[in-house]
């Protein structure tokens, strides 16, 4: 997707600008995690280094969170693309879509830096045998010997601010679209709208629900168990989707895969 993306003309919008970030956040997930866990799967010793434990952790954090902001960001192009169409130039601009990237970064790996550090303070004086496929916070915490409980808030501290806060800003989005669509007067005009919003909402359904499962609700033997599960539909599943859904129903990311295939998509203009 990101390569389809960058080097297709016709993609060089705010949209696909933002959805080739979505995949990149993807594609640094599975990176992260999959081959320390496909070496562990092949091999009688299943281990990994602190320091890898401690990448993997920050990273994922970092990785999460940026995804949150560009799925809001997202969310926000779709409301000025179809709510102020003669303003989406000058207002979705290459250095506003840019500055939003960055900062969407940024916030990301200071929070995950945060977190990582803190559960790394902790002690673990007992098993060192962490309950999941990947290093993270609910496994990771349960190994603790040491108080947990300023880890428990900072980590509800941001889990909940950044999911609410991303999540008020989609909804908020989709509200002023909402208002837009049932402006239009014609049937084509709403249809074309729905249809643009339906790949962007049924990405933040999938993640936004198991996130939600995953980190707003207390750590225990139980939950983390359950939280494997969960953790295969974000960390697996939906890198995998979201291409497809994204691809899928949208005719402009169709006619540029049959260009590719023809062998004649590379010519771009960068945003």
């Amino acid at each position: 997707m990101m390569l389809l993306i960058r080097t297709n003309a016709h993609l060089q919008t705010p949209m696909y600008f933002f959805l080739s970030h979505l995949s990149f956040v993807d594609i640094c997930y599975s990176s992260n995690i999959t081959p320390n866990m496909l070496y562990n799967f092949l091999s009688d010793q299943k281990t990994i280094s602190y320091p890898g434990c401690f990448t993997q952790c920050l990273l994922f954090i970092a990785l999460v969170i940026t995804e949150l902001f560009i799925l809001a960001s997202m969310a926000l192009d779709y409301y000025v693309a179809i709510g102020s169409p003669l303003h989406y130039s000058s207002r979705m601009s290459k250095s506003i879509c840019l500055s939003l990237v960055t900062v969407h970064y940024s916030c990301g790996f200071l929070h995950g830096v945060s977190q990582t550090l803190l559960t790394f303070h902790l002690s673990f004086c007992g098993s060192h045998e962490i309950n999941h496929f990947y290093c993270a916070d609910p496994p990771l915490m349960m190994l603790a010997c040491s108080d947990t409980r300023v880890k428990k808030m900072a980590m509800f501290a941001v889990a909940g601010f950044t999911l609410c806060s991303s999540l008020l800003i989609i909804l908020l989005s989709y509200i002023f679209i909402m208002v837009s669509i049932l402006r239009i007067s014609s049937t084509e005009g709403r249809h074309k709208a729905f249809s643009t919003c339906g790949s962007h909402l049924t990405t933040v359904t999938i993640f936004y629900g198991t996130l939600f499962c995953m980190y707003l609700r207390l750590p225990s033997e139980k939950s983390v168990e359950q939280s494997k599960i969960i953790a295969v539909f974000y960390t697996f599943l939906s890198p995998m989707l979201n291409p497809l859904i994204y691809s899928l129903r949208n005719k402009h990311v169709i006619y540029a895969m049959k260009q590719m295939v023809k062998g004649n998509p590379f010519h771009r203009t960068a945003l």
